[in-house]
């Protein structure tokens, strides 16, 4: 069963089709994404962590540019997020966590934390996993 919030508009839907789980394959409708996956430490593909990781960082550099527009800046050019998530194990199951590791070279570190809290709060990922799994963000 799908949910949607009220008056909400569809902007893009991502689709992909996969196979064979953790050792198995991936591949958008559009054919732009085909990759093998691979157990973590395999070497033998790509892995969900990875993916999550690289989405997620590349959506979270998008809304610090959105906030950085917003107080009248632009982004540096050598902009970048080191995206870090672990696949853990506890009492309760499986689960994950993350680190964002952002860097703003020659921002302000007030400015740039600005930046920062702003884009936790409005990237859809980082709201995604809000209060669901441990985050660390980091300004380095």
């Amino acid at each position: 069963m799908e949910t949607t919030a009220t008056n909400t508009k569809v902007l893009y839907t991502g689709k992909t089709h996969t196979t064979g789980g953790r050792e198995g394959a991936s591949s958008s409708n559009d054919q732009q994404l085909q990759i093998k996956l691979g157990l973590p430490g395999s070497g033998k593909g790509t892995n969900p962590e990875q993916l999550f990781a690289a989405g997620w960082s590349a959506c979270f550099i998008g809304a610090m540019g959105i906030a950085a527009h917003t107080l009248g800046i632009k982004l540096p050019a050598d902009t970048a997020v080191d995206a870090e998530v672990d696949l853990v194990t506890s009492d309760s199951g499986f689960g994950l966590q993350a680190r964002l590791n952002v860097a703003l070279p020659g921002l302000d570190k007030e400015v740039a934390q600005q930046i920062v809290n702003t884009a936790h709060n409005t990237c859809p990922y980082s709201k995604a996993v809000k209060s669901n799994i441990p985050v660390e963000i980091n300004l380095v």
